[in-house]
């Protein structure tokens, strides 16, 4: 990155996701002539007068790595306090570009694997290279997180059938759940939430629990989602593994970040069976909300897989889907 800061200012700065379809991503290090030297960092540089962060993304990896973007979509945008600066860094998924990667400022490459869900809370992901620089560890854990959120619908199909397509949706490659039962008691609901934490670990997957904290760490699920009223009522982040926030503004978006949340879910985006008649975000105020959140934000509300493009050009992580992430067992 460019190394033109100034100390009375926050410096903007455009950073590169580059992702390759087997999840791959890229850190380059710092050339021994700037300084972090011998640091790995995301690619990007220092946004110029009258650009753009996306117009700097071009720009810097066409300078930098000799190559042409072609797909990018807004993501994070974390602000650290490095000795020499502040840096507000505008983070990019750059899923597709054109030319081979060359290294123009003879810097090195390394192709990393993302890091899992299991990854702890504060750690910068197990990269095969270091040093990292300090500004990208909330980045590596959020980059564990997967597209899709699917939230419980027990009420409609009933334990066991939810079950079995938990089982088939696991099978499919989901990785995080959501339990949300408001319908069952809590002794009804840690019943429930014992076969679901078994089931979704023999996969890999990981479980929060809608607004008990005491009870996600009873049946040992991996965090809890926090509805917007605890946002408001909490002074400290649960101790939990995983924390996220249901937000229905950016003032509660803002609050979650506050509050040291993993990710946070936004909705509503589109009109909802549960909720008919509640005036819906859209896609221009949910990207108006969520555009320069620190955290990841899941788009809920209507919504389902197939909408994961859209969700992602508009600065979502990935879609939180409740009926739509639990589609009817195939018969084969």
């Amino acid at each position: 990155m460019s190394d033109s800061f100034q100390q009375t200012k926050i410096v903007e700065v455009a950073a590169a996701v580059l992702q390759r379809p087997d999840g791959t991503f890229l850190l380059a290090q710092r050339p021994s002539d700037k300084i972090w030297a011998g640091y790995w960092e995301f690619p990007g540089g220092k946004v110029e007068p009258g650009e753009t962060p996306y117009h700097t993304l071009v720009r810097e990896l066409h300078e930098e790595l000799g190559i042409a973007v072609q797909t990018a979509y807004p993501w994070l945008t974390r602000v650290f306090t490095y000795p020499h600066a502040t840096v507000r860094l505008n983070f990019f998924r750059v899923t597709a570009w054109s030319g081979e990667l060359h290294p123009h400022e003879g810097q090195e490459f390394s192709w990393e694997r993302s890091p899992t869900l299991t990854l702890p809370r504060g750690e910068r992901g197990h990269v095969s290279v270091s040093p990292v620089l300090p500004a990208n560890a909330p980045i590596l854990r959020a980059l564990s997180l997967p597209p899709l959120y699917a939230i419980s619908n027990v009420q409609e199909l009933g334990e066991e059938e939810f079950m079995l397509r938990l089982e088939a949706a696991l099978h499919k490659g989901l990785r995080l759940v959501q339990l949300r039962e408001k319908h069952l008691s809590r002794a009804e609901l840690r019943e429930l939430a014992l076969r679901v934490v078994e089931l979704a670990h023999t996969h890999g997957a990981k479980v929060l629990l809608n607004g008990d904290v005491a009870l996600a760490q009873e049946v040992s699920a991996d965090g809890v989602q926090l509805s917007s009223a605890q946002l408001a009522e909490l002074s400290e982040r649960p101790e939990v593994e995983w924390c996220a926030a249901s937000c229905h503004s950016a003032d509660e978006l803002r609050r979650a970040e506050e509050l040291g949340c993993d990710f946070a879910v936004l909705s509503p985006v589109l009109p909802t069976l549960s909720h008919p008649g509640v005036r819906h975000l859209g896609w221009g105020n949910f990207e108006a909300i969520a555009t320069g959140a620190s955290i990841p934000v899941y788009a809920l509300g209507g919504l389902s897989a197939s909408d994961m493009e859209t969700a992602w050009r508009h600065g979502a992580h990935g879609v939180a889907s409740l009926r739509q992430a639990w589609p009817e067992r195939s018969s084969d």
